[in-house]
């Protein structure tokens, strides 16, 4: 059985502007990234079929060594369904030299009106192995409120 990890969080903004956040280049750059790392994206293509690749750099390295090198991780994304307002589903192909990180995860980001806000949900299936569990959760978590952040500045 595959291994599924959860996060969620309600967000001061719109489905609409929620959905616009998880595909803008520049938007994903600045909040994507969990605590202790910074991301670039070296390719783009917003589309169903099409995806981007984020390099992932440990701020820190130190005791959590990167998948890829030392201190990065380098992972393509594509996406595999765009449902404005509502979901965006994505795969994710971690690039890694250890078997324990191979395979396709599955990221669905399901966006639910809730008041005034938006509950996001993220649902990662066909977790690699290698991936700690309450350390992915927590990442989650990061990114979850990173996008807050991001889409209420003054929050």
């Amino acid at each position: 059985m595959s291994r599924v990890d959860r996060g969620s969080r309600t967000i001061a903004a719109t489905p609409a502007a929620v959905y616009d956040a998880l595909v803008d280049r520049a938007a994903l750059e600045a909040w994507l990234p969990p605590d202790g790392m910074r991301g670039r994206i070296e390719r783009w293509d917003p589309r169903p079929g099409g995806g981007f690749r984020m390099v992932l750099t440990y701020l820190d390295a130190t005791g959590n060594p990167g998948k890829t090198s030392d201190t990065t991780d380098l992972v393509d994304v594509g996406f595999a369904e765009l449902v404005p307002a509502h979901r965006v589903v994505q795969t994710a192909v971690f690039q890694a030299d250890d078997p324990a990180y191979a395979g396709t995860m599955t990221m669905t980001w399901h966006l639910a009106a809730a008041g005034d806000g938006t509950e996001v949900t993220v649902t990662a299936t066909d977790v690699p192995s290698g991936i700690d569990q309450a350390m992915h959760e927590e990442g989650i978590a990061s990114s979850l409120a990173h996008l807050a952040a991001y889409l209420d500045p003054g929050a």
